[in-house]
């Protein structure tokens, strides 16, 4: 999925305070519940306690990182010095096609190993810990391929992320007395939430039959089968039919209003400014600016990154194939070309020793 660069901000939205939440509304079978619809809400404020620059504190963090890095060969996919997310607030996590966001999303789950550093949920310490304990721990996340199973139907898929069944002990399993009850309790409750997700009707159906619009918002759904305190989405928009964009927008700002804190991955510069609380920018594997979206949309390194340091240089110019004048930005191009070239073949040179 290409990235797009960010455009100018809309004005500004409405700004609450960070322990400021909509009213839940119980339900009858004890989960809370929040109606969905596409009335506009207030932005989280006063999460960081200082200016808005890469590795800012924030004033309740669930999560920490600190000096974490992931090398592949020669490539470093990820060299975050520093970096807190804020709790029950939205944050976007940016940044062009290869920037490491998936890949730091892969680490912070336990779905991969760094080459070095330390990170914290809810200050707990998860270097080392495997991706099934932090999810047990209320740490959850959603792909960016969907990974429903197929051959189960929807509601089986559901009651699969429920956690502590008493049915998943081999013993246990033969005397059905022992975990009826709590089956039966865990069925109302994926059921609830199938019937918030607009996926009810499609309960008895194989996931297999699902849009992958319908499997994005099952993977969500059936994440918070797990009752998780943070909610973590790789690219929930991509390969959605806009139909359903507005559907999924509400449910993410719902899963706020219900007390979690959500921590997401798009490309989607229009649903980051219209939802985001917080928004945090990489580039090649480093955190290059962090803030509210309307003043990180318009940091001149976010727009490097996006576009390059040097989008507004004409490359006729530089090339000498277009008669123009060379202006500054355009000398600093050439001077980098040639620092390159040089490099490339000193390294040539000392590999033909």
């Amino acid at each position: 999925m290409s990235s797009n660069p960010p455009s100018n901000p809309p004005a500004a939205e409405p700004v609450v305070p960070a322990n400021s939440a909509a009213q839940p509304v119980p339900s009858s079978t004890g989960t809370v519940t929040t109606p969905t619809g596409s009335i506009r809400r207030p932005k989280t404020g006063g999460l960081a306690k200082g200016d808005a620059v890469p590795g800012v504190a924030k004033n309740d963090p669930i999560l920490v990182i600190d000096d974490v890095t992931r090398r592949f060969g020669g490539l470093t996919a990820v060299d975050v010095e520093h970096l807190e997310i804020p709790r029950n607030a939205i944050t976007a996590l940016i940044g062009p096609n290869g920037a490491g966001k998936t890949t730091l999303f892969n680490l912070l789950c336990g779905f991969d190993k760094p080459n070095s550093g330390t990170w914290s949920f809810d200050g707990k310490n998860l270097s080392g810990i495997p991706s099934f304990k932090v999810a047990r721990m209320g740490q959850v996340r959603t792909f960016q391929l969907t990974k429903a199973l197929s051959l189960l139907t929807v509601l089986e898929n559901m009651k699969l992320g429920a956690t502590a069944q008493k049915g998943e002990s081999l013993w246990a399993s033969i005397v059905p007395a022992i975990w009826r009850k709590q089956d039966n309790d865990i069925e109302d409750k994926a059921m609830e939430l199938l019937a918030r997700f607009k996926l009810d009707a499609k309960s008895d159906d194989y996931a297999a039959s699902l849009s992958g619009g319908q499997r994005k918002l099952l993977e969500m759904a059936r994440a918070l089968m797990s009752d998780p305190t943070l909610v973590m989405l790789d690219e929930p928009m991509a390969g959605v039919n806009p139909a359903l964009t507005e559907s999924l927008l509400d449910h993410i700002l719902d899963l706020k209003d219900l007390g979690m804190t959500v921590l997401f991955v798009e490309h989607d510069m229009h649903m980051v400014r219209h939802i985001a609380d917080w928004v945090v920018v990489m580039a090649e594997g480093k955190v290059v600016a962090e803030g509210p979206p309307d003043t990180v949309m318009q940091d001149p390194a976010v727009v490097d990154a996006y576009l390059g340091s040097h989008q507004d240089v004409d490359l006729g110019v530089v090339t000498g194939r277009v008669a123009g004048e060379l202006d500054a930005s355009a000398e600093e191009l050439l001077e980098e070309i040639k620092e390159a070239e040089e490099a490339s073949i000193a390294e040539a040179e000392e590999e033909n020793k």
